[in-house]
């Protein structure tokens, strides 16, 4: 008798296998990375405590522990619901966040008196507030991925989303000053001992309705008129999309006092739109305009004033901020005094002088941090933002639907575009802005919209990695959709 022959494994039950395996190894090397990630913070609280108590406490790894229980927790649930999304991102966010929280206690320390520095509660101060806000921003992150299963569900609320966003925008606007303004910048919503920067999650809003607005109507933004230099112009009458977000980032800068702000909402539209149409023209279109807005409201500043003064005084300490450096350009004089201390290899952790530098826990924190890390330790602080930005970008450019890739590669470029906008602030590249460094500063409306906005990508790389199984095409990826149109192939349904 000879034994029966085993069935052959069918297709569908080995490309399920590798997928299961391929999931497995993703998550497993997430979870390295994210150890990694928080042994590295620990020895970043340690580093603070000995330089600047001399001693490290034996509660010294607490911050760490507490954030690598909350990390942790996360990656359970992209484990989950979300396996097969890019295992680098959450480490990379983890590990700048934990750094942030770290800081702000080491701000704290240098607030307290010598005598009560070592007995200063884990818990207590911006720093323990912080950690707060990371379990809030971390928990909503989470909510966002258990809710949001396939990332063109987003494309049904789109309109509803870009009308939200524009609210968010324009309620600091019309708020009185002593309920939106701080230092100048009309950004906030202040009620009592509450307050929120609505701006921060109006960004994600009005992106998914520009990437859902531009898969519909890119063709049309894509015809020439005329070609000059080798670059191809778009039509007169298409221009009425981008005057109009222009204009809306025009008066984001006079009535909300604040460049990046304005530079960030604009620049995400053009930028969205060259993916969209690959037109080169419009980026030159866009710099055009913007650049030509801030100018006339610089000049409006200079002869009529009014709601255009306070950018013509933000330039002018731009220009010469050591022509008042006791008075309006102290903030700047100092946060380039603080970057030139720390040199290259900085002070050590814990070795500088944080209260010397005017909003060092919020607008000045890559100053403060810099002081102490000195220019290599910015640098490899930049290169994780750049590895975040080009991870989003990889999940554009991989999944298959073009509202996702303009979703992914839009939040990508904006979380690029903020932290450009902050360090060219405080290293005197553009006027000073009133944006925050995403996951360092202090304050929860930021960390919470940029969890939010990770969480997104994390759901865009979930369905651009996802392996198409058991044989139902296209249709069985989530987030796959029908084949990428970006660049003239077949027309696609965005709804899931």
């Amino acid at each position: 008798m000879t034994a029966a022959a085993a069935p052959a494994a069918s297709p569908a039950s080995t490309g399920e296998q590798s997928g299961v395996r391929l999931a497995r190894s993703r998550r497993n090397a997430e979870l390295s990375l994210l150890l990694l990630a928080m042994v590295l913070v620990a020895a970043y609280a340690a580093m603070i405590e000995a330089k600047a108590l001399d001693t490290i406490t034996s509660d010294f790894w607490v911050p760490a522990a507490a954030l690598g229980l909350v990390f942790l927790g996360l990656h359970l649930v992209i484990r989950w619901l979300a396996p097969y999304a890019d295992p680098a991102l959450l480490p990379a966010v983890a590990l700048l966040n934990g750094i942030g929280v770290g800081f702000l206690r080491r701000y704290d320390l240098a607030q307290a008196a010598p005598a009560e520095r070592a007995d200063l509660a884990i818990f207590a101060g911006t720093g323990g507030r912080q950690l707060a806000w990371t379990l809030a921003a971390v928990a909503l992150a989470a909510g966002l991925l258990a809710i949001l299963r396939d990332h063109r569900t987003l494309s049904r609320y789109a309109y509803t989303l870009g009308l939200a966003g524009i609210v968010l925008v324009m309620i600091p606007a019309v708020l009185p000053g002593r309920f939106s303004e701080i230092n100048g910048a009309k950004l906030w919503i202040r009620v009592g001992g509450f307050q929120i920067q609505p701006g921060e999650f109006a960004k994600l809003a009005l992106l998914t309705f520009f990437a859902y607005y531009l898969v519909r109507k890119r063709e049309v933004l894509s015809l020439a008129s005329r070609r000059v230099l080798g670059i191809d112009f778009p039509r007169g009458r298409d221009l009425g999309p981008v005057l109009v977000v222009w204009l809306v980032s025009i008066l984001v800068l006079v009535f909300e006092k604040d460049l990046g702000t304005s530079l960030l909402y604009f620049g995400m539209f053009v930028v969205t739109l060259y993916v969209a149409t690959e037109r080169v023209s419009w980026l030159l279109i866009g710099l055009i305009l913007f650049f030509g807005g801030a100018y006339l409201a610089y000049v409006l500043g200079s002869t009529v004033g009014g709601p255009f003064a306070n950018f013509y005084d933000r330039a002018q300490i731009w220009l010469d901020p050591f022509a008042e450096p006791y008075d309006r350009g102290y903030q700047l004089v100092q946060g380039l005094l603080t970057l030139g201390t720390g040199g290259l290899f900085g002070a050590g952790p814990g070795g500088g002088q944080p209260t010397l530098l005017p909003e060092v826990q919020t607008d000045f924190i890559f100053a403060g941090i810099g002081e102490e890390i000195g220019l290599f330790g910015l640098s490899a602080l930049l290169v994780v933002y750049l590895l975040i930005v080009e991870r989003g970008l990889r999940a554009a450019l991989a999944v298959r639907d073009s509202f996702g890739k303009l979703l992914a590669g839009g939040l990508a470029f904006t979380l690029g575009l903020q932290v450009f906008v902050i360090v060219g602030g405080i290293s005197k590249l553009i006027p000073l802005t009133g944006q925050t460094t995403p996951f360092l500063s202090a304050g929860g409306s930021s960390l919470m919209a940029n969890w939010l906005l990770i969480a997104v990508l994390l759901r865009v790389s979930d369905g651009a990695r996802r392996p198409v199984t058991g044989g139902r095409g296209p249709a069985a990826r989530p987030g796959g959709g029908a084949p990428d149109q970006l660049h003239g192939a077949p027309t696609e349904v965005i709804r899931p």
